[in-house]
Parts: structure tokens; sequence; C-alpha cells
């Protein structure tokens, strides 16, 4: 498991009626895209970009996900 969970950016594209696609069209590319599925890191110019994009915050989008507890 990766420390970062982007789930709550998942589901707040759902809540607005947004698909993957939207963020390609956005200009996010399909490697960025696919880094924030697989929880992997990307650069804060994209969450910079994710959080334009949806009118958000980084905490809106985002979570630390201790491994250690995550373990349990």
């Amino acid at each position: 498991m990766m420390p970062m969970s982007y789930a709550k950016l998942f589901q707040l594209m759902e809540s607005k009626g947004l698909k993957k696609f939207d963020l390609r069209k956005a200009g996010i590319s399909p490697t960025i895209v696919d880094r924030l599925i697989k929880g992997h890191d990307v650069n804060t110019s994209t969450i910079t970009r994710l959080c334009r994009l949806l009118g958000c915050q980084p905490g809106d989008i985002m979570e630390y996900i201790d491994e250690s507890e995550a373990a349990e």
C-alpha cells in the first residue's frame, strides 16, 4: 500500500459528475492519472491543477495513510 490515497479525489469527481477522461481533457496526462489511481507520488503542480479544476483544497482530494496503522 502506498502512503498517499487519492480515493477522496475520485469520490469528489464522481459527486461532480466528472470522469477520469475529464482530467485528460484538462491537460493532466494519462501517466499522471494512472499514478493517482495507484496512489503513487505526484508533484505539487498536479495537486494545484486538480484543486483549481475541482474548486477544492488538497485535503479534499488526498490523504496520508500511515503504513504501520494500515497493516493492523
